[in-house]
């Protein structure tokens, strides 16, 4: 175990490098380039034990790293904003043929107008194409969940995208803690697929199916997904029991379990809200930061469990969902409570869009804000 000062994008390549990644595609845009970047230097210095492919687009990124999968490969891309959606159609490819592929979105807003700074409209527009999601709020987190992701993603044959806000944590130096070559290997063991397309076997992949097996393999993936919070949480604690590091497992409650007030966020704003917290309690307000690690599949059973009953929830989204009254995490967490039987008031606001810089300060005024509103 070392201690490192880099950025979080040097902390994501540092985790892909030491989870022995067969084959990594990867296509530059901002506020991602650094990681393929870095991960080109190590292919070039011998450092990599896999393959690295430089493409020409993202889709054909996707593409690439699926087809891999698909032969046995433990595989790995990044990228951002617009890539992210020109990878769509693949996506859905990829979940569908139930490929554990690993990638990194670094979040940034997506256009129209250009935008280069975070939110979370990318990531959270690809909600239903299949992949688990995870945020994360520190350089610590990033380099952690790489190896979490593999875990899960191998276990429940899911691919899983790992977010975390541009330039915010992509680019701004943090300190962080690697882990030892063994240590990793302990908890990640080399990927052994079930099965796999070879030359020699036979066999196809993503072919035609009649309707009645289509829906079957669609619903067996709809299960599977809400099935692989149980593993998120078990796979979560096996890492804190091996490392000692716990960044929570679907959510992450930091603060008093019966406070009367919870602020709910994911990503980096997940850090500044343990400012917001404690401005709270300052005064008298009994108040807990509840970050979402998971936004897919998301945390309903692990937020009922963690509310009790009046509770106040405070929703503070870094998205839009046009169409609907604030954002995506506001808009799920009242289909949550919504006949739960507990009496959670629910508020929200949409924030930081387009990269608005989200001081406690202001983010402490929009909680009381919120909170005079259920009154």
């Amino acid at each position: 175990m070392s201690k490192r000062m880099d950025t979080g994008n040097a902390a994501c390549a540092l985790a892909v490098k030491a989870a022995n990644v067969d084959f990594i595609a990867a296509y530059p845009i901002t506020p991602q380039t650094t990681i393929s970047e870095k991960l080109a230097d190590y292919a070039a210095a011998g450092e990599l034990s896999g393959v690295y492919l430089p493409v020409e687009s993202e889709h054909s990124v996707m593409s690439a790293v699926a087809a891999a999968s698909a032969a046995g490969s433990r595989t790995f891309t990044a990228t951002s904003s617009q890539g992210l959606l020109y990878m769509h159609e693949i996506l859905h490819f990829a979940a569908g043929g139930r490929l554990p592929v690993v990638m990194v979105n670094v979040n940034r807003a997506v256009c129209a107008p250009w935008c280069l700074y975070a939110d979370h409209q990318d990531s959270v527009s690809q909600r239903d194409t299949g992949w688990l999601q995870f945020h994360c709020a520190s350089h610590q987190e990033i380099y952690d969940t790489v190896f979490l992701a593999y875990k899960v993603a191998e276990k429940v044959r899911i691919p899983a995208m790992i977010n975390y806000d541009g330039f915010l944590l992509s680019h701004s130096m943090l300190p962080f803690d690697t882990l030892d070559q063994e240590t990793i290997n302990r908890f990640l063991p080399p990927y052994r697929p079930d099965w796999k397309l070879h030359p020699q076997w036979g066999g196809t992949f993503g072919n035609v199916a009649a309707a009645a097996e289509y829906s079957a393999y669609r619903n067996t993936l709809a299960e599977d997904t809400l099935k692989a919070a149980d593993v998120i949480e078990e796979e979560a604690r096996a890492y804190k029991d091996l490392t000692g590091r716990w960044h929570g497992g679907m959510i992450d409650v930091q603060g008093p379990q019966d406070s009367d007030v919870f602020l709910m966020s994911m990503g980096s704003m997940s850090a500044e809200m343990s400012l917001v917290a404690e401005a709270l309690q300052a005064q008298g307000i009994k108040a807990a930061n509840l970050k979402v690690r998971v936004y897919r599949p998301f945390p309903g059973a692990a937020l009922r469990q963690a509310l009790p009953q009046n509770a106040k929830l405070l929703v503070f989204d870094r998205n839009l969902a046009y169409g609907h009254e604030g954002g995506a995490l506001l808009m799920e967490a009242r289909s949550v409570f919504y006949d739960s039987g507990k009496a959670v008031k629910i508020a929200g606001a949409s924030v930081g869009i387009g990269g608005v810089d989200l001081p406690a300060a202001m983010l402490t005024e929009k909680a009381l804000a919120l909170l005079e509103g259920l009154k």
